[in-house]
């Protein structure tokens, strides 16, 4: 793991955010909990299938 990404990311993000505090727009993200809880279900759900190393050709189960 990149640490080093991690916090640049961190760091992206919050100043993403308080550009849009400051000039007073709606951020592009849930604004609540449940809703980010969702992203981070997201993502945990997809590590997951990563990890048990399972996928599903989508194209070629429907013939193309």
């Amino acid at each position: 793991m990149n640490y080093q990404l991690i916090a640049l990311g961190l760091l992206t993000g919050t100043l993403t955010g308080a550009f849009f505090a400051l000039f007073d727009v709606p951020i592009p993200a849930p604004p609540e909990l449940p809703g980010l809880m969702g992203i981070v279900g997201i993502y945990l759900g997809y590590k997951l299938v990563q990890a048990a190393n399972i996928s599903i050709d989508l194209l070629d189960s429907i013939g193309l």
